[in-house]
């Protein structure tokens, strides 16, 4: 991949000056320089949970306030996985993706999104200091991006089951037996995802110290081979690889399913159904997510584009998001915003427990932590082999 950002070319500024006169904007040769009148639509991609309009519980809506101040009527595309939201974006047809730190590089580089410009959005100084630079949407000085919403991949397990919190990643990797003296063959899962690599590879970094792993995105061919034989021991333990949050929760409470890693959304749901979910960071760390909004290169809505951008900042968004979804709000100052349920979701979900997290990324052949390492591509192969008994 080229480190040095990507430029664009003078028949995408034409296009992209074209594009926005028809839609009301201005441009200049450094992109947008004032939004107009929205579009009247905007089409997103996003995981699930994240663009809310009351449908699922009506206190939990940041989306029909927005259409009522616009006039652009959103319209929302649900993913599953990374892969899944490059594919869609790769398809085009859509305005916004909220992109994982594996998929934005990929976006960048695939010149499938585009620079935006921080100045035509107000709530651009909401943004915590930790993200507005954070390289997963900032190439070359250049922002690709706002920061959405961040936290950690947990382990979610079944109260009956463990009666005091599993310490280690161990119980999803390893044949044992579990503390109701069953073993866990049959009742783990594992993510849908290539990048899922990465728990395994966080899981030897402390169990396999000799291996020298430095950064779970970041393996040599000696490390990733150890890793995808952890990997292929798991699969004789796999009840399902998961991406269907619904489907997941599903396991838990009808198939027996004891733990796996999951995301907050879904421990939150479980618990609100008064299932026996819980959730933990066990001694090894998490992997994580910090998500940021980016824009299609071609989007055919780019007004009501900024504007959800702008819009997405908002205290009461973010704070009413992070405590449906379990995440963290990428504006620290909402925080102190009382969200629909009236908990302490900051302190809850972990606010100061940035530094723990080993936030997704895109695995590069030019790595810091040595020579090279085994890019992104390699894993997807080896992982979907894996998947499939190979």
């Amino acid at each position: 991949m080229n480190q040095n950002g990507v430029a664009l070319s003078s028949k995408k500024r034409i296009a992209l000056v074209v594009l926005a006169a028809l839609a009301g904007s201005q441009l200049s040769a450094a992109g947008i320089t004032k939004v107009g009148a929205g579009e009247g639509r905007l089409d997103i991609i996003a995981w699930a949970g994240y663009i809310e309009r009351g449908e699922t519980d009506k206190n939990y809506d940041w989306v029909t306030g927005f259409e009522k101040a616009s006039g652009c009527k959103v319209n929302v595309k649900t993913a599953g996985t990374s892969d899944e939201m490059v594919a869609l974006m790769n398809q085009g047809g859509y305005d916004l993706v909220t992109a994982s730190g594996d998929a934005s590089l990929r976006l960048i580089f695939g010149k499938k999104v585009q620079e935006i410009n921080p100045a035509l959005i107000p709530s651009w100084k909401n943004v915590d200091p930790r993200l507005q630079n954070a390289p997963w949407h900032t190439v070359a000085g250049k922002h690709y991006g706002v920061p959405y919403q961040w936290g950690p991949n947990v382990l979610m397990y079944s109260t009956k089951v463990f009666k005091t919190p599993p310490k280690s990643w161990s119980v999803v990797f390893e044949p044992q037996n579990l503390p109701d003296g069953k073993s866990n063959k049959g009742r783990v899962q594992a993510y849908d995802g290539a990048i899922y690599i990465a728990d395994a590879a966080l899981y030897l970094m402390k169990k396999n110290p000799k291996l020298g792993i430095k950064d779970p995105y970041e393996l040599n061919e000696t490390q990733y081979a150890e890793v995808l034989k952890l990997l292929r021991q798991q699969k004789t333990l796999t009840h399902r690889y998961w991406h269907d949050v619904t489907v997941q929760m599903n396991d838990f409470k009808n198939e027996g399913v004891a733990a796996s890693s999951s995301w907050p959304y879904q421990v939150n749901a479980l618990k609100g159904e008064k299932q026996a979910i819980d959730s933990v960071i066990p001694s090894e760390g998490v992997t994580g997510w910090a998500d940021t909004t980016m824009m299609h290169a071609d989007a055919k809505h780019p007004n009501c584009a900024y504007k959800w951008m702008d819009y997405s900042l908002n205290n009461k968004l973010q704070s009413a998001l992070a405590e449906w979804f379990g995440s963290l709000p990428a504006a620290p100052a909402a925080c102190n915003e009382k969200a629909p349920g009236g908990s302490a979701f900051c302190k809850d979900n972990g606010f100061d427990r940035f530094s723990q997290i080993h936030f997704w990324k895109t695995p590069q052949i030019k790595c810091s932590t040595q020579g090279s390492c085994v890019p992104y591509s390699r894993w997807t192969q080896d992982y979907i082999a894996i998947m499939g008994g190979r």
